[in-house]
C-alpha cells in the first residue's frame, strides 16, 4: 500500500509538469515499476500526442512484462486522435495496474478498467484519488457540464478595494503576485474581462515573463454589448492571442466591420442583455474548458449572482486606501442578508511576499 502511494505521487508529479499544455485533454502521468524499480515514466504533453501510458511503456520496453503500471487517470478505451491506451497496456504484458481515478468521459467511464480486467490484469483503483481529481478539476467539470471551469481572480487592498476613489490601481500587489497571475493566464484556455476594464486599464491580457510572451497564450474574451472597445486598445495591436468580443445585435454595424476586418477580432453575438449563463454556454461550445475572469466589480458581481464560479483566487495586499466610493472586487446588487453570503471551502492561505497574501477557495453553492 505504501509503495502504491509513493509511485502514484511520482505519476501525479509527472502529470503536473504539463500543466497548461494539454487542453482540452486531462493532465495524466504514468510510471512503470518492476521489482521496486522505476523502468518507465511519461506524461501526456499535448492534445493529439501520445498519452502518458504510451510514453511510459515505450521507455520500459520488454521490462513492462510482469510489471506494475501506475497511472493518474483510467486508461482510455476508445479510438480518438490516438489508439486506446488500455489495449496498449494489455499488449505490453503489464500484470498489474494502479489507477488514481476513473475517467468521467462517457466514452471511457470504467470501460478502460473492463478491458484490463478481462485480459486478466489485476487492477486497483482509488490511490491518491482526491489529489488526482483536484489535478484535473477543469477536465472533470467540463466533461460533466460542457461549460468552462470558471476561476475568478481578484486583487484588493486589506480594506477590500480594487482601486482608489480616482480609479488608480497600479499596482495593488507586488511583482511576485503579478508574476503568479501571468502563470495563471498561461494555464487557462481564456481570460475574460468587461469593456470597462479595457477602457480603464488598457490591458494586454497575455501571459508574460519579464515583459516577454511566455508559453501558450489564452484567448482574450471581452464582454462589450455596444462594441466600445477602442481601436487603439493594446489587446488589438498584436496577434499574440485570439481576441473574441462578445456583443449584442444592437451593436453598431460600422464598428462590427472595423473590428472584424481591420483588427481581426472574432465577434460573438448573443441576445441582449448579455447573461453569464449564455456566455459560458457559448464558450463551452467553442471548446473553452477553463476561464480566468479578471473583470472589474460589475463583471465579477455578475458571475457571483449567476452562481457561476468554481474557484476564487484572491490576492490581498496589506495596504489601506480607504474611500467609501472606491470599488470593491464584487459589485452589482449583492446579497440582501448574511444568510445568502457564499462561503468558501478547501481554503489555501499563503503569504506571497511581505505585502501580499494569496487566498484560494471553492464557493459552496448549496
Amino acid at each position: 500500500m505504501e509503495q502504491d502511494t509513493r509511485f502514484m505521487e511520482m505519476a501525479l508529479e509527472l502529470a503536473r509538469t504539463a500543466r497548461g499544455q494539454t487542453s482540452p485533454n486531462p493532465l495524466v502521468g504514468a510510471v512503470v515499476v518492476k521489482n521496486g524499480q522505476v523502468v518507465g515514466m511519461g506524461a501526456h504533453l499535448r492534445a493529439g500526442e501520445p498519452h502518458a501510458e504510451v510514453h511510459a511503456l515505450r521507455m520500459a520496453g520488454e521490462q513492462a512484462k510482469g510489471a506494475t503500471l501506475y497511472v493518474t487517470l483510467e486508461p482510455c478505451s476508445h479510438h480518438g486522435k490516438t489508439p486506446p491506451c488500455a489495449e496498449a497496456v494489455v499488449a505490453s504484458g503489464i500484470s498489474r495496474v494502479v489507477v488514481a481515478v476513473l475517467d468521467p468521459n462517457p466514452m471511457v467511464a470504467g470501460k478502460g478498467i473492463d478491458v484490463l480486467r478481462v485480459a486478466g490484469i489485476d487492477v486497483r483503483i482509488g490511490v491518491r484519488e482526491q489529489e488526482a481529481k483536484k489535478l484535473n478539476e477543469v477536465f472533470f467539470h467540463y466533461i460533466q457540464t460542457r461549460l468552462p471551469f470558471v476561476t475568478v481572480k481578484t486583487a484588493s487592498t486589506l480594506d477590500g478595494k480594487i482601486a482608489t476613489v480616482t480609479g488608480h490601481s497600479r499596482w495593488i500587489t507586488g511583482e511576485a503576485a503579478r508574476s503568479e497571475v501571468h502563470e495563471l493566464r498561461r494555464t487557462h484556455d481564456a481570460i475574460l474581462v468587461g469593456v470597462g476594464t479595457v477602457l480603464a486599464d488598457d490591458p494586454e491580457l497575455t501571459a508574460r515573463v519579464q515583459g516577454e510572451l511566455y508559453g501558450r497564450q489564452p484567448v482574450r474574451v471581452i464582454l462589450d454589448s455596444q462594441l466600445r472597445t477602442p481601436l487603439n486598445a493594446r489587446l488589438l495591436q498584436d496577434q499574440a492571442a485570439p481576441t473574441w468580443i462578445i456583443t449584442t445585435p444592437s451593436a453598431p454595424e460600422e464598428r462590427r466591420r472595423t473590428l472584424s476586418h481591420a483588427k481581426g477580432v472574432t465577434l460573438i453575438t448573443l441576445d441582449a442583455p448579455l447573461l453569464v449563463t449564455d456566455v459560458l454556454k457559448r464558450l463551452g461550445e467553442l471548446g473553452i474548458t477553463s476561464l480566468l475572469v479578471e473583470g472589474g466589480a460589475e463583471v465579477n458581481g455578475s458571475f457571483l449572482r449567476a452562481r457561476a464560479i468554481q474557484k476564487i483566487i484572491s490576492y490581498v495586499s496589506l495596504k489601506l486606501v480607504g474611500g467609501s466610493q472606491a470599488p470593491t472586487p464584487f459589485g452589482g446588487t449583492g446579497f440582501a442578508t448574511m444568510d445568502e453570503a457564499v462561503s468558501l471551502t478547501n481554503l489555501s492561505i499563503e503569504q506571497v511576499n511581505e505585502q501580499d497574501v494569496r487566498i484560494i477557495g471553492y464557493p459552496q453553492w448549496e
